[in-house]
């Protein structure tokens, strides 16, 4: 019997048109058909974006909602989740693509493995413009390697993941928290004790723009990942020598490093 899933895709104002159809392309065009589509609009957007949503839901299996004010990917999503009709949920991101085998990959993880709350995959990063292949961005596979690396990293790639809607909404659901409100969502997941994975193919194409690495940088965004790292302490997942070195790493990263060497650092060292 076929799997039924939703697949949400989160867009907001700055999306591309062009963009938003290609990974829209991608999900219907899939080996394995989603059940539904559910694209969830974060706030007002213009003429460009709309004429790609009037497209879109000729497809029956397409369906819109829509938030009247932006309010971030974090409480988008946790708008949108309660909503999905289907038990399985896959994570779109509108300035990425996934590719053919994506869904029948992960679909087949939780026939393997019927504990499993949550599975991702592996990137390839692509040039915005041009779709160059530049790095691949490997996440660990099984759940132990996962609940590790989760003490200085997030395990998984974000575009990639299909979860349990049960399990997300048992963990609190997704809510705004800075800008790791999906690090966030996983940490709470695996507190619970709900079984995670990534399957070891690559699953995403993801456009990389310039000032990917400058956004990963500066006071600010230290300040959400040591929120963030306070609150993996309070669950247990931290002890205070993996609580301190972590920090430690993050702010020599993340706010001495120069934007150039953070880039090199990303590129070379964290891929």
């Amino acid at each position: 019997m076929k799997q039924k899933f939703s697949v949400l895709l989160n867009i907001y104002a700055k999306d591309k048109p062009v963009w938003i159809k290609q990974a829209l392309d991608s999900v219907l065009s899939n080996t394995i058909s989603p059940t539904e589509v559910v694209i969830m609009v974060d706030g007002p957007v213009d003429k460009g974006i709309q004429a790609v949503l009037d497209e879109a839901v000729k497809n029956k299996t397409v369906r819109i909602l829509s938030h009247p004010v932006n309010i971030g990917r974090g409480a988008a999503l946790g708008y949108a989740v309660p909503k999905c009709n289907c038990e399985l949920i896959a994570l779109m991101d509108a300035d990425d693509v996934s590719r053919k085998d994506r869904f029948e990959k992960q679909l087949a993880a939780f026939v393997a493995n019927p504990k499993l709350a949550v599975c991702g995959g592996q990137i390839q990063e692509v040039n915005a413009t041009t779709f160059e292949p530049l790095a691949k961005r490997s996440v660990p596979l099984t759940h132990d390697e996962i609940k590790h690396y989760l003490k200085t990293r997030m395990p998984f790639n974000n575009q990639t993941i299909m979860f349990k809607k049960s399990a997300v909404l048992d963990s609190g659901n997704f809510k705004a928290f800075g800008l790791v409100e999906d690090y966030y969502m996983w940490v709470r997941v695996i507190a619970k004790g709900y079984k995670t994975g990534n399957v070891a193919d690559i699953v995403v194409d993801m456009r990389v723009d310039p000032a990917l690495y400058s956004r990963r940088g500066g006071w600010n965004y230290f300040h959400m990942n040591k929120m963030l790292f306070d609150e993996m302490k309070k669950l247990g997942l931290l002890n205070s020598k993996d609580y301190y070195y972590t920090l430690s790493v993050r702010f020599v990263v993340q706010v001495l490093m120069p934007n150039w060497l953070r880039s090199m650092f990303y590129k070379r060292v964290l891929r």
